[in-house]
């Protein structure tokens, strides 16, 4: 199935991969998504202490 969403390659130690696996089958996730849930949790968290990040300043942070 082909998606629109952009690639991004995760180096990280097998050991932190392999509990990242173990997390996911308990949650009944994908690899993929558990790491997805985690992005969303520490980008609210963010959010909830520093106010939204706004595609207006991602794109000021990018040089646009």
């Amino acid at each position: 199935m082909k998606d629109d969403f952009p690639r991004y390659t995760l180096r990280i130690s097998q050991i932190l991969l392999d509990k990242i696996g173990y997390i996911a089958e308990y949650e009944g996730r994908t690899k993929n998504k558990e790491i997805e849930q985690l992005i969303k949790k520490r980008i609210a968290e963010f959010e909830a202490a520093h106010g939204t990040v706004t595609r207006h300043y991602y794109r000021y942070l990018q040089g646009e």
